[in-house]
């Protein structure tokens, strides 16, 4: 950056606030989005010039373990409790009290003079996952004496050290990526914080190589899509030779869909409910686990195989039929008025139209007599069906859980980690809808480790986790690919059981 500061304006601030230079109060002007100072417009220079961001790296090399406070004046957040005399801050109004930009901790003006001057900032909170600049700093050195033994280096920081790495989707959902990069700037350190719409998930990953092995965790704010993104990025990790620094993946559920996230417990969509320093909390009390990920192979037939076949990653689930060709209308419709799709509301609107549309025009009757299932190697006879879906996680459709159905038919749970996929039929965009309000049950067609799909005649829409084509005949293998390692957020479920109770 040309200022030392990540300047953001604003019209209008969301507190009182007061100028970090003049100390008048201000309604408008800047804000750094790293370390939260505020300045009106004609103190900008003054700014850069007196006060110094959050370091990415400190000046002097070598093997440190402690730095002091970084202190900033005034505009302490509401409700902020001074750490020495427990009272509330930052209740005067005028500019006053102050609040460390690493550990943030608050402290009265009185209480700053008679204690704290001297004191060292332990991180605060997410000091397990902050990297400190001193960590940093000293790798910096080693590279330099061309060595790569960092794991000598973790010790100085934490025992149970797990630093955090944060890929925000800026164009997901709610376009809420943009507030949550600030916000997550605030609570760690800049250099962990990326934005997937200026960086590549593959370049932002290379930070892990030169953390501790098996210790990163990187937390995903975006929908399935942008998951998807990531997983592949460290896909191309594990080719690299770089598997020892492979990171577990938590999700912050941006999308419209969020299947995935509501699987392993993050939840179906967030809409800034939960605090970030809620969601920090939770990638730190959350349990590896393991997910399988699967190829699919789409073969052409004809051109005498001169066509190489299209190759896809499947997370979540594969399908042909009423609930593919909505998903293909859809993202027909938001590449034409990409502004109107700016809400998760409007969003699911569009899909019910399509949906409804197909009830009435019915685009993929008869598949039954246009496909041909096998599993694992076994042709199944399908009874009257305009799709069938291919599942590898619990959730499907924006929270429908598609297997288990309703009833008391027993039936096997989905499992994101036993080799397995579930395949079922449905009868048409209408029974869809039942099914997803809980009013029917899909035609459970089986489990298995290999899925093949010929489809004989026609163009039928096809979808892998939500991208959607048309398709003409061709041949569909879903094989095993690989295991991901995510991150389950257990707690969910207990929140969600405590508030019906």
């Amino acid at each position: 950056r040309k200022s030392k500061h990540d300047w953001h304006y604003t019209d209008l601030f969301g507190q009182p606030s007061y100028c970090c230079v003049c100390a008048q109060h201000i309604l408008q002007g800047a804000f750094c989005n790293c370390c939260g100072l505020r300045v009106s417009e004609g103190c900008l220079k003054k700014a850069d010039q007196r006060f110094h961001c959050k370091e990415i790296m400190m000046s002097k090399s070598g093997a440190h373990s402690s730095m002091p406070h970084h202190w900033i004046r005034g505009n302490v957040p509401l409700c902020s409790c001074c750490m020495i005399c427990k009272q509330q801050c930052g209740t005067q109004p005028k500019l006053c009290d102050y609040r460390c930009v690493w550990c943030q901790y608050t402290v009265h003006d009185e209480c700053m003079m008679d204690y704290l001057k001297t004191q060292k900032c332990t991180f605060g909170e997410f000091r397990d996952l902050i990297i400190p600049p001193y960590y940093l700093s000293t790798i910096n050195q080693m590279r330099k004496e061309k060595r790569t033994d960092y794991e000598k280096v973790a010790p100085y920081c934490r025992k149970h050290w797990m630093p955090v790495i944060v890929l925000a989707n800026t164009r997901s959902g709610n376009n809420m990526g943009e507030t949550l990069l600030g916000e997550f700037k605030i609570l760690l350190k800049p250099v962990q914080v990326f934005d997937l719409s200026k960086i590549t998930p593959a370049k932002a990953l290379q930070l892990c190589t030169l953390l501790p092995c098996n210790a990163v965790r990187v937390l995903v704010c975006g929908g399935d899509g942008t998951v998807g993104w990531v997983l592949d990025a460290i896909d191309e990790m594990k080719i690299k030779g770089q598997e020892r620094y492979i990171p577990r993946v938590a999700i912050l559920p941006l999308g419209t869909g969020n299947d995935l996230s509501n699987t392993l417990g993050w939840g179906a969509g967030y809409a800034g409910e939960v605090p970030v320093e809620q969601i920090l909390q939770n990638v730190m009390e959350a349990d590896g686990i393991k997910l399988d990920r699967w190829k699919i192979q789409v073969t052409n037939k004809g051109y005498y195989n001169l066509r190489k076949p299209k190759v896809f990653t499947m997370n979540n689930y594969f399908s042909i039929g009423p609930d593919a060709l909505m998903a293909l209308n859809f993202h027909a419709h938001r590449e034409k008025t990409p502004s109107l799709f700016s809400s998760r509301i409007i969003n699911k609107a569009v899909y019910f139209f399509y949906g409804t549309k197909d009830c009435l025009v019915q685009e993929c009757k008869d598949l039954n007599k246009k496909v041909e299932l096998e599993l694992d190697g076994e042709r199944i006879e399908l009874p009257n069906l305009e799709g069938i879906i291919v599942l590898n996680i619990g959730y499907w459709g924006g929270g429908c859980r598609l297997w288990e159905g309703v009833g008391d038919e027993p039936y096997p749970l989905a499992r994101y980690d036993d080799g397995l996929l579930e395949v079922v039929g449905v009868h048409g965009s209408f029974h869809c809808a039942q099914i997803q309000v809980k009013l029917a049950n899909p035609v459970r067609l089986g489990q298995a480790h290999t899925v093949r799909l010929i489809l004989k005649s026609s163009k039928m829409p096809m979808q892998v986790d939500g991208e959607p084509w048309a398709q003409g005949p061709c041949t569909v293998t879903i094989t095993h690919k690989t295991h991901a390692l995510m991150l389950y957020h257990s707690g969910e479920q207990t929140d969600d059981d405590t508030s019906s109770s």
